[in-house]
């Protein structure tokens, strides 16, 4: 089956909307979207891979990664959770940093608010959207194929939800 999947953009209002389904029911796609270990072997267009170094799942923690090539080269994100609705909703500020978790002051700023729902047949919808501050950096990702990659990652997420 095909899951139903949207992903809109709106630069004017510096924002994605993306909208998909999972074949599987919500407690597991919410454990897929909250356990390190399970992130790790989906999040990140393939070949790259994701490693968390840091995950404190509560509101003011953090999740610190890195998004690694194969080459070995490591992009590091740091998200700070903002608010949490176990099991329904999270939301988090997105900011690109150093291995430690020092900020990129000067990089851009992202806010995610994502939210999971049952649907029929024991299914699952997750209907994300991500802000920007600045248009610069919504055309920054759009001109870097972060649909493609989110594209990607959700498929991947697909795969491990079968295999569970």
């Amino acid at each position: 089956m095909t899951n139903h999947f949207v992903f809109e953009t709106d630069l004017a209002a510096k924002k994605f909307h993306v909208i998909r389904e999972f074949n599987a029911p919500i407690e597991k796609v919410w454990k897929a979207w909250t356990d390190p270990d399970l992130l790790d072997k989906w999040v990140g267009p393939k070949p790259w891979t994701a490693v968390t170094k840091t995950w404190d799942f509560t509101i003011g923690g953090i999740w610190l990664y890195a998004m690694v090539s194969p080459e070995g080269q490591k992009h590091w994100v740091y998200a700070e959770f903002t608010a949490i609705e176990n099991g329904n909703a999270f939301s988090s500020t997105g900011i690109f940093c150093d291995g430690d978790g020092n900020p990129v002051l000067s990089g851009p700023k992202s806010y995610r608010d994502t939210k999971f729902s049952s649907i029929d047949g024991n299914r699952t919808k997750v209907d994300m959207v991500i802000t920007f501050e600045e248009e610069a950096t919504i055309k920054m990702f759009v001109e870097g194929g972060f649909k493609e990659g989110t594209t990607m990652s959700l498929n991947q997420l697909d795969e491990l939800l079968a295999s569970e």
